[in-house]
Order: C-alpha cells, then structure tokens, then sequence
C-alpha cells in the first residue's frame, strides 16, 4: 500500500494521544470509586453498572477516527479490474477420442461440466465464445455476454460435430482468433484484450501446423492457455474393441509457451476444475493502482454510527 498524502498520517499521533487520555481518565476514574468505601451503599445506587460497555463507544469513536486520518491519507493500491471488451474463446476438443472413459462420465463430459463452471465464473461483462475442434475447427458460439446461449452451446457439444475426425489444434486456434477478429465493428483495427482456453487430449493430427496458429496468436497479443486432459491409460470402445488413447500434451505445452500462456494438466474432474479456476482468476483482467481511500472512510463511518448506537442504547445520549 503507497500513500498519495503520507505526511497527513502524522494526525494518527493527536488520535493516540486521545487514547492515552481516555485511558488516563479511565484509570483516575478507578481511584475515585475506590475511595467509595461503602460497597454496599454503592451497590444500591448503582446496581447495574455498564461495566465493559461503558468503553465501546469510545473505542469506536477512536477506531474511527483513526480510520478517517488513514483515508485522509489517501492511500493507494493494485487492483485487479476486467479489461473493457474483454474477450475469451472457449475451444473443446469433440473428435473419438474424448470418449474415453478414464474420467467420469468421459472425457468429453467432465470437460462440458467444467466449461460451465468456468463461464459463470467469468464477470458478467466478459465477451465469452466456444469453439469446437476434431479434424476441423467450427465456432459454435461468437463471442458475446449471453451466457445462456453459451451453456446452450457447450449443452450441444458432441464427439464428431465438426463432421472431420482428427485432431485440428492449429485450425482451433486459428478459428478462435477468426471469432476475435470479429466481436464488433472495431475488432478488425483495435482488437479487444482477449485469451484462448484450448482443452484436448491429443497432439495434432490435421489441418494447420499448429505452431503456425501459434505465431498468429502472438502477432495479435492473444495468449493461448492449453489444458490437457485425460491418462495414460485412456481407451474408447470400437466394435467392441478397446482402442488406446493416451494422453498427449506435448504440443499443447509447445503452443502455451510460445503464446505466452500457461500450460496445465488434469486427469479427472476436480483437478479440471482446479485448472478452470486457475485460469479464470487471471484472464481478461488488468491490474491498475487505484485510491483505495474510500474504503476506510467508509468503515470509519460504520465505527461512528457503531459508537452512537452504543451510546444511545447504554447511556441516552450521543458520545
């Protein structure tokens, strides 16, 4: 925390010093009740006495306007804010492959849940799109803030949609930024601040070389977070017959650190979801110093309100 006003912090020493008074005062008060030699007398006629309470609305009362000298300050702090037109591309891999049952129900399936999850998570202001992938890339839904067309769209994602088997990673990518390129009138000449969130399984099989996809990625500043997804022992059923389909994130790793992204691998739901949750808390955000002062002036009138409240319902009188 930096101070935009430091030198008016030296006002917190005339507020220890009302502290140093109160509890002065508080300490001779102490001494006179002792000399009050006749409890009993004393008892009478003030049986109830506030006792604790007595100090609460003063310790708010301090606390508060401790508070006010902080804010008086004006301090100052890094806050993470979403970017204006802040875009995220969702791209899913759908080919044979996400069938796999080593992740309950299927690959495919926890990757669904996991999307959802993960947009509703999003501020309501990002502009969120998905894309699905096999041995082509299709965008399913442009990017947009409506968030129902959206669980819509990953409702509908399933193996073989794109209609070409394969594993197109280079055209994904490639698409994602078609569907950037194209939120609104401006995005041709002024791009918006966007990230790809890329989920397979495989390495590539088709289309595009995916480090060329890649490079484009960088050209526009657009990173690419890839997420492998599945185990080793991974099969999919076929007439009967087990076919192997381990998991392979090699070229996902080589795709992440070319782009700037991160790379991450999960092998089951909770740890998707853990990686969604990783990358949600950074994407489409900037971090910016801001004045933070209001929030102890606001506080501060909390405490003061506190300590008239106390001291109404205690005493009948303001402190």
């Amino acid at each position: 925390m930096n101070w935009q006003s430091p030198a008016r912090l030296w006002l917190l020493l005339g507020v220890a010093a009302l502290v140093f008074g109160y509890l002065r005062m508080q300490r001779r008060r102490s001494r006179y009740a002792v000399r009050f030699t006749n409890l009993r007398l004393l008892d009478r006629v003030a049986p109830d006495r506030p006792a604790w309470r007595r100090h609460v609305p003063a310790g708010l009362f301090l606390a508060m306007l401790a508070l006010l000298v902080v804010g008086f300050a004006r301090p100052t702090a890094e806050v993470r804010v979403p970017r204006e037109r802040a875009t995220v591309m969702v791209a899913v891999d759908v080919s044979t492959s996400m069938l796999a049952t080593d992740v309950e129900p299927d690959r495919l399936g926890a990757a669904k849940d996991a999307a959802r999850r993960f947009v509703d998570g999003l501020p309501d202001e990002f502009n969120v799109g998905l894309v699905a992938f096999a041995g082509s890339a299709a965008v399913v839904v442009p990017p947009s803030t409506d968030r129902e067309a959206l669980h819509e769209g990953i409702d509908r994602l399933a193996e073989g949609m794109t209609g070409v088997q394969g594993t197109a990673i280079g055209e994904a990518i490639s698409t994602s930024l078609g569907a950037v390129r194209s939120l609104d009138g401006k995005a041709a000449k002024q791009p918006p601040p966007a990230r790809i969130i890329l989920l397979s399984d495989g390495a590539n099989t088709s289309g595009m070389d995916p480090m060329e996809a890649a490079s484009s990625a960088v050209g526009v500043k657009v990173p690419v977070h890839t997420i492998s997804f599945g185990t080793p022992t991974g099969s999919v059923d076929r007439g009967g017959r087990a076919i192997q389909v381990p998991v392979d994130g090699q070229t996902l790793r080589a795709v992440a650190e070319e782009t700037g992204g991160g790379f991450h691998e999960a092998t089951n739901r909770q740890e998707l979801r853990a990686v969604y949750d990783d990358i949600g808390s950074s994407v489409g955000y900037r971090t910016e110093r801001q004045d933070i002062s209001a929030r102890f002036i606001g506080l501060g009138l909390v405490f003061a309100m506190g300590a008239a409240a106390g001291s109404m319902r205690w005493f009948s009188r303001l402190p």
